[in-house]
């Protein structure tokens, strides 16, 4: 069993996996998010700031839902977002498209590499007794 403190409020829970916050922690953070969320829809265009704000969010956990791709920035929007790996914008996630399919060859042609091909069978030699076996003393 794994026990730790929450990140929010401190409180011992038993982690599971993801971020290290208790169950009544996560709850309000997703009841947070779909509030943002709904915030988001009647007020298009709003910047992050206004939403934190309005919404009684940390911005720093809006940017990580833009990061985590829960939240989708506009294409009108005044706030942009770009790839970690070239720059380029993009409108969630960490990555654009062409870096994404990139990193995607680039990890199954390792995956590639450190399996073994399968070995070919030994062609049998005509000294060998095809019912000899192996014997152990």
């Amino acid at each position: 069993m794994n026990i730790r403190n929450c990140r929010v409020c401190g409180r011992i829970f038993n982690y599971i996996s993801g971020a290290p916050v208790c169950p009544v922690c996560k709850e309000s953070m997703e009841a947070k998010f779909q509030e943002v969320k709904e915030y988001i829809r009647e007020h298009r265009g709003v910047g992050i700031s206004e939403v934190a704000e309005a919404c009684d969010v940390d911005p720093n956990q809006i940017r990580q839902w833009l990061r985590d791709d829960r939240l989708e920035v506009t294409e009108d929007s005044p706030m942009v977002l770009t790839c970690e790996s070239c720059g380029e914008p993009i409108r969630s996630g960490k990555y654009c498209e062409k870096c994404k399919s990139s990193m995607s060859r680039g990890f199954n042609e390792v995956l590639k590499t450190n399996h073994p091909e399968p070995a070919a069978p030994k062609p049998k030699t005509s000294g060998e007794n095809p019912g000899a076996k192996m014997r152990f003393l």
